[in-house]
């Protein structure tokens, strides 16, 4: 998994800009617009804020707003970057733009000399942040599976006769030529063989190797 390049030209995007204050966003707006970035104003109704974000979404929240954004399965950290703008330095409203991770914020009224800086802060800083907490998870699940890679180990050895370092190379060439992870292909090679370690079959889609030796 390669991480993310740095975003410099902003064209194509497209950002919901949250606030009460229209008159403070005007500057926001125009510098957007001579980016090649298009928006709108976000509709907020019962306290709720709700987003469908796609690759190329960006959040400009007022911090003085009091409302739920609401972006589906995932929280609005992992869904997209949110610039947070800053009228009222309250502990709480700070805190609440932190919640919804925030990777850059602007002072109200918006002025247009800062909106590139927060644009490009707050993108490329959420594109890094995606990729670290994604690569965790990549990390925590393979953990997770190493105990299949142990027991496929444990099979391929009653079944050849082999040590274990044969059994571990048997298994590592099968899963680069299936182009699946060690891991993944360990998981998959039990669930074919099943729960029986001395059952005298070959596992459909594997090789013959595998075969209990005679």
């Amino acid at each position: 998994m390669s991480e993310p390049r740095i975003i410099q030209n902003f064209i194509g995007y497209h950002a919901t800009i949250a606030t009460e204050q229209p008159a403070a966003v005007e500057q926001l707006q125009d510098m957007l617009t001579k980016l090649g970035v298009s928006f709108c104003t976000a509709e907020m109704g019962e306290g709720k804020l709700h987003i469908d974000p796609d690759d190329k979404d960006v959040l400009f929240i007022d911090s003085d707003l009091n409302v739920t954004v609401e972006t589906g399965t995932f929280e609005p950290s992992r869904c997209l970057p949110v610039v947070g703008m800053i009228g009222v330095e309250a502990p709480s409203r700070l805190r609440s733009l932190m919640q919804l991770g925030a990777t850059a914020t602007l002072r109200k009224p918006v002025h247009r000399a800062a909106v590139y800086s927060a644009l490009f802060v707050g993108i490329n800083e959420f594109r890094r942040r995606r990729y670290l907490a994604d690569r965790l998870e990549e990390h925590e699940r393979r953990r997770l599976l190493r105990k299949s890679l142990v027991q496929a180990v444990l099979i391929v050895m009653q079944r050849t006769g082999g040590d274990y370092a044969a059994a571990y190379d048997q298994l590592r060439r099968e899963s680069m030529r299936t182009r699946q992870s060690l891991e993944d292909f360990c998981e998959r090679f039990i669930q074919t063989v099943g729960p029986e370690l001395d059952e005298p079959q070959t596992p459909v889609g594997t090789n013959r190797t595998y075969a209990r030796k005679r």
